[in-house]
Formats: structure tokens, sequence, C-alpha cells
């Protein structure tokens, strides 16, 4: 499976943008995806994970990001916004090849695939 994700950049505090995660190869029908980020000097953190019957998000962003997926397309997207400093890092997705239980989608080691990241900047 690979995965190339797009739709990083800069914004200005307060603003939004879509990031876009699409897989390809051989992806099982049932598949949980997630979004993960790294800030500099940090470790990598959960963001938000969708599976088939369940999203999650980290609590630093939940009611300003938004996951979804389309299956047609194998694509994952992470709407975010309301976008502040904090949120400056690098954005990765991650893929699993099934349906994760509930208490391993915000561990990174359970994910098999990552991207390659996509940085965002926001700036104050």
């Amino acid at each position: 499976v690979q995965l190339v994700e797009s739709g990083g950049g800069w914004v200005q505090a307060g603003g939004s943008l879509r990031l876009s995660c699409a897989a390809s190869g051989r992806t099982a029908s049932a598949y949980t995806m997630g979004w993960f980020r790294q800030a500099p000097g940090k470790e990598r953190e959960f963001v938000a994970a969708i599976r088939q019957n369940g999203i999650y998000y980290a609590d630093s962003v939940k009611g300003r990001f938004t996951i979804s997926r389309d299956n047609g397309k194998n694509t994952v997207y992470l709407q975010m916004n309301s976008l502040r400093p904090e949120d400056t890092a690098v954005y990765y997705c991650a893929h699993h090849p099934g349906n994760l239980i509930v208490s391993s989608v915000r561990t990174e080691a359970r994910y098999e695939y990552w991207g390659q990241g996509t940085p965002v900047t926001v700036s104050s």
C-alpha cells in the first residue's frame, strides 16, 4: 500500500486547509486510516482516525478538524479549520489494513503503512 499526502502549506491563524491522502495498491475492503503530526522538536502525535464504524479525534483538534473518507477513491481527508500556530507540524497519514479496535486507533505502532508527510505552517 502506498500513501501520498497533499494539501499542506502555509496559512494564517484562523484559516483552513484540507489535507488529502490517496492510497494505492492492495487495500483491504475495511481499513483504518489515521492522521498523525510531528511538530519541530516533538514526538509524533495522534490527530484523527476513521475506521469502518467510528471516527476519533485528539482533544486538541476536536471541534476544529474533520476526518472523512471516500472509499471509491481510496482517499481520506482532513479538513482543518480555525487553525492555530500550535497546529504547525508535518502531517502524516497512516493505514492499517483492517478495522482496528477502538483502543488502538491512537497508537501509531498499529499502522503498517505511512505517507511521506506534508508540512503545515500556521502563522500568528
